[in-house]
């Protein structure tokens, strides 16, 4: 009997680098993220899609006989892979999958809490905040101790700047900023969380700045001249924008509220090159039906 899985990718809308200091995020679980098939097979065979594989095998420490193949669930249109949390969603969705096979059950916080500890294992480092969005979906206000549903926050446009980034490095480099800077930096942060959402294009600007000067003086390398065009345009629209997690390349999310303004800055999005890719808001992991021709 085939069955199928299916987990959420993240975008994070503000609030990154801050949450490894234990300050509040938020994050978007959305519509382009990594299922799973499982059909009979003798022994626990695994097929995964690259850099997700020693994830997905993490996931699969005791799973039950099968074939396990892994895929992206409704891939971005780009040439390389766009930065949806990857391997976070590959581990949510093969814990949920052990669960549903062992106990028929899939609980989120039951898996938010093995896919976190197999992720940071595997990884070596992370905050949790893509497990959080794979595991319970929708808008979540994420910090170290709580992931609460946040309502009301606007439709983000997410635009790919053409690169893909590397995400350990740069962490690494704030990791290392001075602390008492680490501390300013992260109440600041967490006072725009706090406000974004009354105030979402201004807060998604202010964590755009506060975001860059954190970046100069730690040594973080966050803007790139994409990055920085599609903000000026952003900005030029009656808009904000920043990049989505650790910068440096990879998907830009972007606020413009007025309908007729954000349709002109998507039209100027992709005269400038840019893809603008489609997202939709996404629930938690779940089993899904299976296509049958």
């Amino acid at each position: 009997m085939r069955r199928r899985f299916l987990a959420p990718g993240k975008l994070v809308l503000v609030g990154e680098y801050a949450v490894l200091d234990g300050a509040p995020a938020l994050v978007a679980a959305v519509n382009r993220g990594v299922q799973v098939e499982v059909t009979p097979a003798p022994r626990v065979e695994i097929l995964t899609p690259g850099d997700d594989d020693r994830f997905a095998r993490a996931a699969l420490h005791d799973a039950p006989a099968g074939r396990y193949a892994f895929s992206d669930a409704n891939p971005a249109p780009t040439e390389t892979k766009a930065g949806f949390g990857g391997s976070a969603a590959a581990t949510v969705v093969g814990v949920a999958a052990v669960h549903a096979l062992t106990r028929d059950r899939i609980d989120p916080s039951e898996v938010f809490a093995e896919a976190f500890s197999l992720h940071h294992q595997v990884q070596g480092s992370g905050s949790g905040i893509d497990v959080a969005a794979s595991s319970f979906g929708g808008v979540l206000r994420f910090s170290p101790t709580a992931a609460t549903p946040v309502a009301g926050v606007p439709s983000p446009i997410v635009i790919w700047t053409g690169q893909s980034a590397k995400t350990g490095p740069r962490v690494e480099r704030y990791k290392a900023w001075d602390e008492a800077n680490r501390t300013d930096f992260a109440e600041t942060s967490a006072a725009i969380v706090d406000a974004f959402a009354h105030q979402p294009v201004a807060m998604l600007d202010a964590a755009w700045e506060l975001l860059t000067a954190m970046a100069r003086s730690a040594g973080v390398a966050y803007s790139t001249l994409a990055i920085e065009h599609i903000v000026r345009l952003a900005r030029a629209h009656g808009g904000a924008a920043k990049p989505s997690g650790a910068g440096g390349g990879d998907c830009v999310v972007a606020l413009v509220e007025d309908p007729v303004a954000n349709r002109d800055f998507r039209v100027a999005v992709a005269r400038a090159g840019f893809t603008v890719i489609p997202v939709a808001l996404a629930p938690g992991v779940a089993e899904v039906p299976v296509e049958t021709a």
